[in-house]
């Protein structure tokens, strides 16, 4: 058997199951046994499964892996819920810490009563409507966000030409004067609407920023109804010392035999 410990954490609403694997023992390139443990009914269920391991730099290093078992650079919430997760096991001393992710080194900070703050990567790549914190967003503005077609326009935009070959995540968003935000997220990875998506607000607060007329800090209520601040500066070359502050929670923790799981065949 092998048995792997677990904690279930969400992050306004973005679910993910997180691991110790400071050993180095997880399987990390069994993406099939991800997928299983990712998948509702047949797993766990998340948005995502989250490793702490070790660094020889800073306090620890995060890896992120979709549903779908591809690794990606960031997740902005994932991050949040891993600094505390990571403060919980001993893998960070402090309550402020510094952890190494494929988008750079982050930091954050556990500021009590469940809210945990983010220093999020600088913005690149903008166009329109667009903009890369960490991992790619599109932005579509809507007027009426309930009957937005999420699934349906956000597969084909994520899957479109223009994001070819690695795809988009998909954020449709209400801009409210003079500084708040609701949105829904098609996330690549999971290939379907998400509770939440952190990288996904900050990218709603910086183009509503730059292009819709709002300041910051900028007030984003996610798809769960839980609310993001994103909180930064703009600079000669766009943006700077951006923030995401937002509840964690911790759900449950248990503990899986990945031998026993149902691998999906790909």
């Amino acid at each position: 058997m092998k048995m792997v410990r677990f904690t279930k954490m969400h992050g306004a609403g973005n679910d993910f199951v997180l691991i110790d694997d400071r050993e180095g023992n997880f399987p990390c390139d069994d993406h099939r046994r991800i997928v299983c443990m990712a998948t509702r009914r047949l797993g766990i269920g998340c948005e995502g499964v989250i490793l702490v391991q070790d660094s020889d730099r800073v306090d620890f290093k995060m890896r992120f892996y979709n549903p779908d078992g591809t690794e990606v650079e960031l997740c902005g919430n994932g991050a949040r819920c891993v600094a505390a997760f990571a403060r919980e096991i001993g893998a960070a001393k402090a309550d402020t810490m510094v952890f190494e992710t494929l988008a750079g080194d982050i930091r954050a900070e556990i500021l009590g009563d469940g809210m945990v703050k983010l220093a999020m990567p600088d913005p690149k790549d903008f166009a329109d409507d667009f903009c890369v914190v960490g991992v790619p967003h599109k932005i579509i503005p809507v007027e009426n966000l309930a009957k937005a077609d999420v699934a349906g326009d956000g597969r084909r935009i994520r899957l479109s030409d223009e994001f070819a070959p690695d795809g988009t995540n998909v954020d449709f968003v209400t801009y409210r004067q003079p500084n708040r935000a609701n949105m829904r997220t098609y996330e690549r990875g999971v290939e379907s609407e998400t509770g939440a998506c952190g990288t996904g607000a900050t990218a709603t607060a910086v183009i509503g920023v730059r292009d819709y007329g709002l300041s910051f800090p900028v007030y984003v209520t996610s798809a769960e109804g839980f609310e993001l601040v994103v909180d930064g500066m703009e600079s000669e070359n766009g943006f700077t010392n951006l923030t995401l502050t937002g509840p964690v929670k911790r759900v449950y923790s248990g503990e899986i035999d990945l031998d026993t799981l149902d691998i999906i065949e790909e």
